[in-house]
């Protein structure tokens, strides 16, 4: 009589992948490769090592070890990947972590994924090919699950070669994150508008599918509602997180709600375009008619007319703390350090007329 459990015991290791053990054993892959592999400085707990050593024996599942000795001879070269070059949010990113990268004489890479996570998957492939010591992933989540779980899947290689990787963002709970206050953010400026007397707060929001206009929206919506005025589905007008795409954004929400008396920009780039469509194209008065706040406090936004009201996050300090991360191994648990928002008023809002 045939053994039961051969129905799910490979007869040989080929094939066998580390993704199997870790869904057999019910972990995360980077769980996973730090039992088998021994990636990384983070030990993992007793109960947890059982399960996954337990999971590779049943599905005889063997790790090529030389091959892993051969990668983890790493170079000095450090991956930064972000959505936009030419975007002044990750521009400031960039700045902190290559100053923090240059006083300890690493070099940092940066790739462009023009928000496509099929490119950030190409890109973190490259550069374990190329033995970088370590990746920076400073784009935006996204909610396509296929995509997440196909780079959870090349983050857990790439440490298994000894690589190291940081997310500034939220991409889960087993990787070191420098964490924006996206959610906190949001509900402050939504505050800060309601202290001027607005009532009527329209948002213009980026694509609904990266994870940071999802937090930042979030924040709004519920700082909304704990005053007592949620928003409705009209008052929400989304966008192409560039200078043309908030501009549209901005022109068909007053279109549509010439109610309103403020609009929360969920982007500084998009906020300059939405001062352009309001003033330009509507003829509306940015801040008597139309109070105006943006998110993230670029260096240009200061420099807008009128100047930008926005929600300022330490970029360059996120770059900072990502490069200190990768470089420090201490700790038995994945890391996360947040970092604050604050709200910065200026010339582009008021209080609502009458």
């Amino acid at each position: 009589m045939a053994n039961p459990r051969s129905r799910t015991r490979p007869a040989h290791t080929a094939g066998v992948t580390l993704q199997q053990v870790a869904r057999q054993a019910g972990v995360s892959l980077a769980t996973a490769s730090r039992v088998l592999h021994g990636s990384g400085a983070r030990t993992v707990g007793e109960e947890l090592r059982r399960r996954v050593e337990a999971a590779a024996e049943e599905l005889r599942y063997v790790s090529n070890a030389p091959a892993q000795a051969l990668a983890r001879a790493t170079s000095n070269v450090v991956g930064l990947i972000v959505h936009d070059v030419a975007d002044p949010y990750f521009g400031a990113i960039a700045a902190g972590a290559m100053r923090a990268a240059r006083e300890q004489r690493l070099m940092v890479m940066i790739a462009a994924t023009f928000r496509e996570p099929g490119l950030e998957l190409e890109y973190l492939r490259s550069l374990r090919a190329q033995r970088a010591r370590a990746v920076i992933l400073a784009g935006s989540g996204t909610t396509d699950t296929e995509a997440t779980e196909r780079l959870a899947e090349e983050i857990a290689g790439f440490e298994a070669d000894g690589g190291r990787v940081v997310c500034i963002g939220d991409r889960g709970p087993d990787l070191d994150t420098v964490a924006m206050a996206n959610r906190s953010g949001g509900g402050q400026a939504v505050r800060g508008l309601w202290e001027l007397g607005h009532r009527r707060i329209g948002v213009v929001a980026g694509p609904s599918e990266l994870l940071t206009v999802r937090h930042r929206l979030d924040g709004a919506r519920r700082a909304l509602r704990g005053l007592g005025a949620p928003a409705a589905p009209d008052a929400v007008e989304t966008g192409d997180f560039t200078r043309e795409g908030g501009r549209a954004a901005a022109v068909r929400l007053l279109r549509a709600r010439p109610d309103l008396t403020a609009v929360l920009v969920l982007n500084d780039v998009m906020a300059a375009g939405a001062l352009a469509g309001l003033r330009d194209d509507l003829g509306l008065a940015v801040p008597d008619r139309v109070s105006v706040v943006g998110f993230d406090d670029v260096p240009f936004a200061a420099d807008l007319r009128p100047a930008l009201t926005t929600v300022r996050l330490p970029l360059e300090a996120a770059g900072e703390e990502a490069v200190r991360l990768l470089l420090d191994p201490s700790g038995d648990e994945p890391r996360r350090v947040d970092l604050p928002a604050e709200l910065v008023l200026r010339g582009s809002t008021a209080p609502a007329a009458g």
